[in-house]
Protein backbone atom coordinates (compact mmCIF):
# COMPACT_ATOMS: atom_id res chain seq x y z
CA UNK A 1 0.00 0.00 0.00
CA UNK A 2 0.64 3.44 -0.90
CA UNK A 3 -0.62 6.21 1.21
CA UNK A 4 -0.30 9.78 0.81
CA UNK A 5 -1.56 12.06 3.65
CA UNK A 6 -2.93 15.67 2.82
CA UNK A 7 -3.71 18.30 5.61
CA UNK A 8 -6.06 20.70 4.84
CA UNK A 9 -5.69 23.80 3.62
CA UNK A 10 -5.48 26.86 5.61
CA UNK A 11 -9.08 27.84 6.38
CA UNK A 12 -10.53 30.29 8.55
CA UNK A 13 -9.13 30.73 12.20
CA UNK A 14 -10.67 28.41 15.44
CA UNK A 15 -13.18 31.03 16.94
CA UNK A 16 -14.42 33.02 13.83
CA UNK A 17 -17.46 34.78 15.00
CA UNK A 18 -20.59 32.74 13.49
CA UNK A 19 -18.55 29.66 12.23
CA UNK A 20 -18.96 26.61 14.38
CA UNK A 21 -15.23 24.64 14.25
CA UNK A 22 -16.85 21.74 11.79
CA UNK A 23 -17.67 24.05 9.61
CA UNK A 24 -15.04 25.74 8.85
CA UNK A 25 -14.01 26.75 5.31
CA UNK A 26 -10.98 27.35 3.65
CA UNK A 27 -9.79 30.83 2.71
CA UNK A 28 -9.48 32.18 -0.43
CA UNK A 29 -5.58 32.44 -0.25
CA UNK A 30 -5.79 28.73 1.47
CA UNK A 31 -7.69 27.41 -1.94
CA UNK A 32 -5.46 29.33 -4.21
CA UNK A 33 -2.48 28.49 -2.65
CA UNK A 34 -3.73 24.64 -2.56
CA UNK A 35 -4.81 24.80 -5.95
CA UNK A 36 -0.74 25.40 -6.81
CA UNK A 37 0.15 23.05 -4.08
CA UNK A 38 -1.89 20.11 -5.48
CA UNK A 39 -0.02 20.56 -9.19
CA UNK A 40 2.96 19.90 -6.97
CA UNK A 41 1.47 16.60 -5.36
CA UNK A 42 0.33 15.45 -8.84
CA UNK A 43 4.00 15.80 -10.31
CA UNK A 44 5.67 14.21 -7.08
CA UNK A 45 3.36 11.10 -6.78
CA UNK A 46 1.31 8.53 -9.01
CA UNK A 47 -3.00 9.74 -9.07
CA UNK A 48 -4.33 7.32 -6.16
CA UNK A 49 -6.60 4.57 -6.28
CA UNK A 50 -8.96 6.12 -3.73
CA UNK A 51 -8.97 9.77 -2.36
CA UNK A 52 -10.49 8.99 0.99
CA UNK A 53 -11.58 12.90 3.06
CA UNK A 54 -12.91 13.83 6.21
CA UNK A 55 -16.21 15.03 5.83
CA UNK A 56 -15.59 18.29 7.53
CA UNK A 57 -15.88 21.23 5.48
CA UNK A 58 -12.14 22.13 4.94
CA UNK A 59 -11.27 18.89 4.23
CA UNK A 60 -13.42 18.39 1.74
CA UNK A 61 -12.49 21.25 -0.11
CA UNK A 62 -9.27 20.41 -0.18
CA UNK A 63 -9.70 16.81 -0.99
CA UNK A 64 -12.13 18.33 -4.58
CA UNK A 65 -9.05 20.47 -5.59
CA UNK A 66 -6.47 17.75 -4.80
CA UNK A 67 -9.15 15.37 -6.85
CA UNK A 68 -8.63 17.50 -9.89
CA UNK A 69 -4.87 18.00 -9.66
CA UNK A 70 -5.41 14.20 -9.81
CA UNK A 71 -7.42 14.04 -13.27
CA UNK A 72 -10.79 14.16 -11.25
CA UNK A 73 -10.10 11.27 -8.91
CA UNK A 74 -13.89 11.32 -7.01
CA UNK A 75 -13.24 12.01 -3.53
CA UNK A 76 -15.29 9.68 -0.72
CA UNK A 77 -16.10 10.36 3.01
CA UNK A 78 -14.19 8.83 5.41
CA UNK A 79 -15.86 9.60 9.25
CA UNK A 80 -12.90 8.31 11.07
CA UNK A 81 -10.68 11.05 9.83
CA UNK A 82 -12.53 13.88 11.51
CA UNK A 83 -12.96 12.84 14.93
CA UNK A 84 -11.52 9.07 15.38
CA UNK A 85 -8.29 7.73 16.26
CA UNK A 86 -5.32 6.47 14.93
CA UNK A 87 -6.61 3.02 15.46
CA UNK A 88 -10.04 4.25 13.77
CA UNK A 89 -8.47 5.03 10.48
CA UNK A 90 -5.85 2.05 10.51
CA UNK A 91 -8.98 -0.18 10.80
CA UNK A 92 -10.34 1.99 7.72
CA UNK A 93 -7.45 1.16 5.81
CA UNK A 94 -7.44 -2.59 6.42
CA UNK A 95 -10.37 -2.53 4.25
CA UNK A 96 -8.92 -1.73 1.28
CA UNK A 97 -6.74 -3.87 -1.02
CA UNK A 98 -2.79 -3.78 0.43
CA UNK A 99 -1.45 -2.64 -3.01
CA UNK A 100 -4.04 -0.26 -3.34
CA UNK A 101 -2.55 3.83 -3.53
CA UNK A 102 -4.84 5.53 -1.15
CA UNK A 103 -4.69 9.42 -0.58
CA UNK A 104 -6.75 10.66 3.10
CA UNK A 105 -7.19 14.59 3.78
CA UNK A 106 -7.51 15.23 7.05
CA UNK A 107 -6.77 17.00 10.12
CA UNK A 108 -4.14 17.54 12.94
CA UNK A 109 -3.11 15.90 15.46
CA UNK A 110 -4.47 12.75 13.84
CA UNK A 111 -2.55 12.93 10.45
CA UNK A 112 0.78 13.90 12.72
CA UNK A 113 -0.08 10.65 14.64
CA UNK A 114 -1.38 8.89 12.21
CA UNK A 115 2.05 9.11 9.94
CA UNK A 116 4.12 8.65 13.26
CA UNK A 117 2.37 5.44 13.96
CA UNK A 118 2.91 3.85 10.29
CA UNK A 119 6.43 4.79 10.31
CA UNK A 120 6.36 2.56 14.42
CA UNK A 121 6.69 5.34 16.70
CA UNK A 122 5.50 5.09 19.90
CA UNK A 123 2.42 5.68 20.92
CA UNK A 124 2.07 9.47 21.57
CA UNK A 125 4.28 10.87 18.66
CA UNK A 126 3.61 12.57 15.91
CA UNK A 127 4.89 14.59 13.16
CA UNK A 128 3.47 18.18 12.33
CA UNK A 129 1.88 18.77 9.30
CA UNK A 130 1.50 22.23 7.91
CA UNK A 131 -1.96 23.21 6.59
CA UNK A 132 -1.58 22.06 2.96
CA UNK A 133 1.40 19.99 3.57
CA UNK A 134 1.81 16.33 2.52
CA UNK A 135 3.62 12.78 3.19
CA UNK A 136 3.68 9.69 1.44
CA UNK A 137 4.66 6.56 3.46
CA UNK A 138 4.90 3.04 1.43
CA UNK A 139 3.20 0.24 3.62
CA UNK A 140 4.55 -2.86 1.84
CA UNK A 141 2.20 -4.77 4.58
CA UNK A 142 -0.42 -2.74 4.78
CA UNK A 143 -1.21 -0.19 7.33
CA UNK A 144 0.80 -1.40 10.11
CA UNK A 145 4.01 0.13 11.87
CA UNK A 146 6.82 -0.48 9.38
CA UNK A 147 5.83 1.60 6.93
CA UNK A 148 8.88 3.60 4.84
CA UNK A 149 8.71 7.29 4.67
CA UNK A 150 9.24 8.82 0.74
CA UNK A 151 8.79 12.54 1.95
CA UNK A 152 7.17 15.06 3.93
CA UNK A 153 6.87 18.68 2.17
CA UNK A 154 5.92 21.70 3.39
CA UNK A 155 2.81 23.50 1.49
CA UNK A 156 5.38 25.78 0.08
CA UNK A 157 8.27 23.61 -1.22
CA UNK A 158 4.94 21.96 -3.15
CA UNK A 159 4.07 24.87 -4.99
CA UNK A 160 7.48 25.76 -5.72
CA UNK A 161 7.41 21.72 -7.64
CA UNK A 162 4.21 23.11 -9.16
CA UNK A 163 6.57 25.88 -10.99
CA UNK A 164 9.11 23.33 -12.28
CA UNK A 165 9.23 22.83 -15.98
CA UNK A 166 10.77 19.70 -15.58
CA UNK A 167 11.20 17.03 -12.39
CA UNK A 168 14.37 14.97 -12.67
CA UNK A 169 17.57 13.58 -11.57
CA UNK A 170 20.17 16.80 -11.22
CA UNK A 171 23.01 15.60 -14.06
CA UNK A 172 26.49 15.65 -12.93
CA UNK A 173 28.55 17.97 -14.46
CA UNK A 174 29.59 17.01 -17.90
CA UNK A 175 34.00 16.66 -18.65
CA UNK A 176 35.00 19.20 -21.29
CA UNK A 177 35.55 15.39 -23.40
CA UNK A 178 32.30 14.70 -23.11
CA UNK A 179 30.99 18.21 -24.11
CA UNK A 180 33.04 17.90 -27.27
CA UNK A 181 35.29 20.51 -26.31
CA UNK A 182 38.45 18.25 -25.92
CA UNK A 183 40.68 17.93 -22.90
Amino acid sequence: MKLLLIRHAAAVPRGTPGVPDDERPLTPDGKAKFRVAARGLARVTRRPDLLLTSPLPRARATADIAARAFAHIAPMIEPALARSSVDGIVAALKTHPPGARIALVGHEPLLGALLARLLGAAQGERLAFEKGGAALVDLPDGPAADGRLRWFLKPRILRTLAGLAEITAPRADPSPAAEGRGV
